[in-house]
């Protein structure tokens, strides 16, 4: 079996988000998804994925306030991620 490239998807509407892992899925992805930004930073503590699907209006800490501190940090810099 290929390695599937990792993706993590941040987004709070499931309806999106399911629908955004099952085309990732279909095309040879690894989707994980995280509803707020407090679940995805555990994801990103925890793994750090190949790429990250970011909405910019979350609960709680916004997704632009995500890829700010994300891409300050040495360790999630080279991440690339799209908002």
């Amino acid at each position: 079996m290929r390695n599937q490239p990792a993706v993590l998807i941040v987004e709070d509407e499931p309806a999106i988000a399911e629908l955004i892992a099952v085309n990732l899925r279909h095309n040879g992805f690894r989707p994980t998804w995280a509803m707020d930004s407090e679940s995805a930073q555990r994801e990103i503590d925890t793994v750090l994925p190949d790429l990250i699907l970011l909405d910019w209006m979350l609960p709680g800490e916004s997704g632009l306030t995500l890829a700010r501190r994300w891409r300050a940090h040495p360790r999630t810099k080279p991440c690339p991620s799209s908002c």
